[in-house]
């Protein structure tokens, strides 16, 4: 009989998953047989120290980084072998640590851009691309999903840094993603943009799956269905927030216990 946490795994709808992934640089390893399951509706954090393979992880489910060893499945379609682009085509979205935003172009500039690529005619070279509507009406409901409607014309470069990184996620939706992977997406924030942006994670969980790198552990607490903890590039823990906070070997390891 399989343990009710698999049965729980399997029935309900897993949109990524990599199985027994491992990067390898030389006698480095960075991640070391990691797996892991992200789920529609579900926040799945991962936490650990500077150098825990973290941001190595993204890279592997994202396709920027190949991996040494494992397997990496899209909604149910083995993708190990695709590069980024393929991936992000087909519904994977993801954040950077560093703001990778277009600062001289318009927050709607920026978001259409990022639609356009959902929506390619390179057939049509007597189009102007900024002017397709259907383009721009999703650039918009991005924006908007990411509470940047009121700054649709302002210069990126003039926005907050809270609001850059709102601009963040709304390019990644603007792609229309079924997985995002974010990457301290709370770095440098202060008390009322992480509010904000943790309001935003929670309306975006239900139609997505999300992965989020973060090392605020407040927020991880406050809005993770599941935290997954890495040290040395492996995983020694992966559970409910309750239970990873219990656990004596992350507690010793990382959140300072004794």
């Amino acid at each position: 009989m399989q343990p009710p946490e698999e049965a729980a795994v399997k029935s309900s709808e897993v949109l990524l998953k990599g199985e027994g992934l491992t990067r390898r640089w030389g006698g480095l390893v960075a991640v070391n047989r990691v797996s892991l399951a992200l789920e529609r509706g579900a926040i799945h954090a991962v936490i650990g120290t500077n150098g825990a393979g973290k941001s190595t992880l993204i890279n592997l489910l994202s396709g920027e980084v190949p991996a040494s060893e494992g397997r990496v499945e899209l909604m149910g379609q083995d993708v190990t072998a695709w590069p980024q682009p393929r991936r992000a085509r087909s519904g994977m979205g993801r954040s950077y640590q560093r703001t990778t935003i277009f600062p001289s172009f318009t927050v709607l500039e920026n978001c259409r851009l990022c639609a356009q690529s959902r929506r390619q005619t390179p057939w049509a070279l007597w189009r102007d691309a900024s002017a397709d509507e259907a383009t721009l009406a999703r650039a918009r409901q991005a924006a908007a999903r990411a509470g940047l409607s009121d700054a649709l014309d302002r210069p990126a470069g003039l926005l907050s840094h809270g609001q850059k990184r709102q601009l963040e996620i709304a390019m990644c939706l603007a792609t229309e993603p079924q997985v995002l992977l974010l990457d301290e997406p709370l770095a440098g924030m202060g008390a009322d943009e992480t509010d904000r942006m943790l309001s935003l994670l929670d309306e975006l969980r239900a139609g997505h799956a999300i992965l989020l790198v973060e090392h605020d552990m407040d927020a991880v607490f406050r809005v993770a269905d599941r935290i997954t903890v890495m040290v040395n590039g492996s995983v020694i823990a992966s559970d409910t927030p309750d239970a990873v906070r219990a656990n004596a070997d992350v507690q010793t390891a990382y959140l300072g216990g004794h």
